[in-house]
């Protein structure tokens, strides 16, 4: 018997939930393909050089070693437009932990016993891993990731901030953090005796992996098929193709078998970007009654000598708070690390934890309540654009949050709750991300039995997309969720773009949504009962996604946090820690309170647990496996709550949702931060607060 169709919004279970508990959901490295062989990569050993041999005979004497490939006999491959997947193409070494060897054997045990046995000369050369605030390096690039302009300014800041009659001029400090999705980055690459390859790669978007590795062997597209029918989260990393890709490819078309390459999680640091340590600059100028009249963030960053990537941790300054007068620019410098890339809301994560940090700097200086000074400057249109927000429901996230935590309960005195040995305090910080779209194709199809089936090349990188993307069809076709199957994963299915940017559901969703559309329109349109071979509809929405919009579109939040900070250890502890957030129609509520509270937890790693710091002698990162950079385990996470307000946007897609997989991070650090300051009434600009850091300030 059929279930009763349910309403978009239903916390529907996750459709490949036993799949993935009972072990049958297969991962990119869990293929089993007959005579697949295993391949190991050789991270180079020095910052900076080249290589100048390799000496293959011992591990090529190997059991069960079938071959080294090295930039000596490695495929040619054609220059990609990402420059770090011009792997062993030559003998340069970038970074400390560029692949200059990749050994391929029968097992996974004798490629890594290769690998050891591998001897690699180099030629080094001086080399400059260490970000500061004054390098002389530094340069203004013209973008910032996501094409922001790197330097906007309104109005005279100078003139506006010596004439505040009350300022803030702090600096804020982060090291790099890393994306530790559960599974690492892993592809099984084949090629069939026409020339066809087929890649199973761990990735968050298999039509760019299909293009990227069609272009780097000089294949068309259709000659190239990748799947990513299940993915153990990515949070960024995991959004364009790495090298693990295009090293077993070239090992598959080397040894003309297929090969099978994970990254081991030590070298993933050094392969699959990061997000970049920041050195923020903040100013605000206010009135007594804590009116904004200046704001400036000033962002110097890193990128490698790769490529260029720019964390754009001032844009959601243009977004905020009404200022008369702004200033948001960024620098960068080029230094012999690896490339940075996007880890969960790059840009909003960590320029939101300065701006709230400094917000809650001025409620003090001022004696106003931080959530008051925050509606207080709460402004109608985006400062920056001069554009009427689509909806901005951020006051109402702050007062029901206040509401919901008992905000209003605390004495805003820092430093007078103790319980022993403990002091107790509370934080708050706002929280904002953009609303995207991409251009998306799907299908939907009618048979003749009665049932349904969707295809977009849609991702599941652990959101519940699969679910998510099946109700919008369902919704659509007014059908029972069993009576529907729904196909992604694959780039032979109608292309989608990558799961990135939160707006992985609201592009394949406007796609199913417009294909599913269009199918009911045929469907009513028809007399008798169905052909044979059913009825198909196809969407693109290329045309709608392309459209400005008069309106900024952006989700906003407020975070609520209370921890405890042990005065003889130094340890802070989360204690309790509250989301509420505004992100349009809510899709499916278990979902996505899952992708809330997920987003709240790793900004819990953010503040108090991780951290990785760059060696200057050897340079690479001295946190590089799961013992040493520390991810929040559950015991570090006890109360956390995430809820929502409903919110009616027309001006965003059909079904009326925005991002909600980055917003839970944004904000949230500098809520723990600010919670820190109140406990013990001193400020630290500095993540994570670690013992080290805490103790040597504690009065």
């Amino acid at each position: 018997m059929s279930q009763a169709p349910q309403p978009l919004g239903a916390p529907v279970v996750r459709r490949e939930g036993r799949d993935k508990v009972t072990g049958a959901a297969r991962y990119a490295a869990e293929r089993g393909l007959p005579g697949c062989l295993y391949a190991w990569p050789v991270p180079a050993a020095v910052p900076a050089g080249r290589v100048t041999a390799v000496r293959t005979v011992d591990a090529l004497a190997q059991p069960g070693v079938h071959s080294v490939l090295t930039h000596d006999n490695a495929p040619r491959i054609q220059e990609p437009d990402d420059p770090i997947l011009a792997v062993l193409q030559n003998d340069r070494v970038p970074h400390r932990g560029w692949p200059v060897a990749l050994v391929v054997a029968d097992t996974l045990a004798s490629a890594r016993a290769g690998a050891r046995a591998l001897h690699i000369t180099y030629e080094t050369a001086p080399h400059d891993v260490v970000l500061t605030e004054d390098h002389p390096g530094l340069y203004t690039p013209e973008n910032a990731n996501g094409g922001y302009p790197a330097v906007r300014e309104r109005g005279d800041f100078d003139r506006a901030f010596e004439a505040s009659p009350v300022r803030i001029d702090a600096t804020y400090t982060l090291g790099a953090l890393h994306n530790h999705p559960m599974e690492p980055h892993a592809s099984t690459a084949h090629w069939s005796p026409d020339g066809h390859l087929t890649v199973y790669d761990s990735s968050q978007g298999a039509t760019t992996v299909r293009d990227t590795l069609a272009a780097a062997f000089g294949l068309r597209t259709d000659q190239v098929t990748a799947v990513s029918e299940h993915v153990g989260g990515g949070f960024g990393s995991k959004g364009t193709p790495r090298p693990q890709a295009v090293l077993a490819a070239m090992a598959a078309l080397h040894t003309g078998r297929p090969v099978e390459l994970a990254l081991p999680r030590r070298q993933m640091p050094a392969v699959v970007g990061h997000r970049a340590p920041t050195v923020q600059r903040v100013r605000l100028g206010a009135r007594p009654d804590g009116t904004l009249t200046a704001l400036a963030q000033e962002v110097v960053t890193h990128t490698s000598t790769i490529k260029e990537f720019v964390e754009q941790a001032a844009v959601p300054a243009r977004v905020m708070y009404g200022s008369p007068s702004s200033r948001t620019t960024h620098r960068v410098v080029a230094l012999d690390v690896p490339t940075p890339s996007w880890m969960r809301a790059p840009g909003e994560a960590p320029g939101m934890y300065a701006l709230e940090s400094a917000m809650d700097e001025l409620a003090a200086e001022l004696g106003i309540d931080p959530v008051q000074l925050r509606l207080r400057n709460d402004p109608a249109d985006e400062p920056d654009s001069g554009k009427p927000f689509s909806s901005r429901g951020l006051a109402a996230c702050l007062r029901e949050g206040a509401e919901r935590f008992g905000w209003h309960e605390r004495d805003p005195a820092p430093g007078t709750r103790r319980e022993g040995a403990l002091l107790i305090g509370s934080g708050v910080a706002s929280a904002t991300y953009p609303v995207y779209a991409s251009a998306c194709h799907a299908s939907a199809h009618a048979a003749a039995d009665g049932s349904y089936r969707v295809a977009v090349n849609a991702t599941d990188i652990g959101t519940g997309a699969r679910t998510v993307l099946a109700q919008i069809a369902a919704d659509v076709l007014r059908t029972p969720l069993d009576n529907l199957t729904i196909d992604i994963g694959d780039s032979d299915l109608p292309d989608g773009p990558v799961a990135g940017g939160s707006s992985g559901t609201a592009s394949w969703g406007w796609a199913v949504h417009k294909a599913a559309s269009a199918l009911v329109e045929r469907l009513d349109a028809h007399t008798g009962p169905l052909p044979d071979g059913g009825v198909t509809a196809t969407a693109d929405t290329t045309e709608e996604t392309a459209e400005k919009s008069p309106y900024a579109r952006h989700a906003f939040g407020a975070h609520f946090a209370e921890v405890a900070v042990d005065t003889r250890t130094g340890e802070v502890r989360m204690r309790r820690m509250l989301g509420v957030f505004a992100a349009g129609r809510i899709l499916n509520s278990r979902t996505a309170r899952s992708q809330f509270i997920g987003g709240m937890t790793m900004g819990i790693g953010m503040a108090l647990t991780e951290g990785s710091t760059l060696d200057p002698v050897f340079g690479d990162f001295t946190e590089r496996d799961l013992a040493s950079y520390h991810v929040p385990a559950c015991a570090d996470v006890p109360g956390i709550e995430a809820h929502w307000i409903e919110e009616d946007d027309p001006h965003l897609n059909p079904m009326g949702s925005k991002g909600i997989g980055e917003i839970g991070i944004v904000g949230a650090a500098a809520a723990i931060g600010n919670a820190f300051r109140h406990a013990t009434g001193v400020r630290l600009r500095t993540l994570p607060l670690t013992p080290d850091r805490v103790l040597t300030r504690l009065p």
